[in-house]
């Protein structure tokens, strides 16, 4: 009885890894709203990573969470740092590219609960002299086995809800100004 349990565990365990070898191993997820505001007052919102905390789904998850600071906000190099719950983790985003108006591009490092490095970017687009397209959206790679998850969990609904309630915020914030 042991010897059977334990072959069809070694068997679990060989077609686990090889589905691991040939699933998905990157993902990306994109949300976006419209805002009635002007582009260039809705992108000088966005560009500073302190503004996250008034719309982020995920600053929200964790109101005790330790932040920090590097560098200076809203510019190429800055960092901003959390160290939360077990929701939100412990990592760090850090502006790698803003193109004025339009686009800014971050580089996400997590720590905990697990250590990986992803990309994402906010860009707004005029759509007329008060309206603004805002796309929100990450990207990233998940190692063997770890992809896994993208098989047994939709990162695009998981991500996605949340990119759509911080988007839904950012709207409010800047509605009601």
């Amino acid at each position: 009885m042991i010897k059977k349990f334990l072959l069809f565990l070694l068997g679990f365990v060989f077609v686990m890894l090889g589905w691991a070898f040939i699933s998905p191993k990157e993902f990306s997820v994109v949300r976006e709203i419209t805002i009635n505001r002007p582009n260039a007052e809705v992108f000088g919102y966005i560009r500073f990573l302190k503004n996250q905390e008034k719309f982020s789904a995920w600053a929200k998850m964790d109101p005790q969470m330790k932040r920090g600071f590097t560098g200076k906000d809203g510019e190429v190099g800055a960092i901003a740092s959390w160290d939360g719950n077990k929701q939100v983790g412990i990592g760090e985003q850090e502006i790698k590219k803003i193109t004025p108006n339009h686009r800014m591009d971050l580089e996400l490092r997590f720590k905990k609960p697990f250590e990986t490095t992803s990309t994402a970017f906010m860009s707004t687009e005029a759509i007329g002299p008060n309206q603004t397209r805002v796309q929100w959206g990450f990207a990233g790679k998940m190692p063997v086995p770890m992809n896994l998850m993208l098989t047994f969990g939709n990162m695009d609904e998981m991500g996605g809800k949340d990119l759509a309630t911080g988007l839904a915020n950012l709207k409010s914030v800047l509605e009601e100004r």
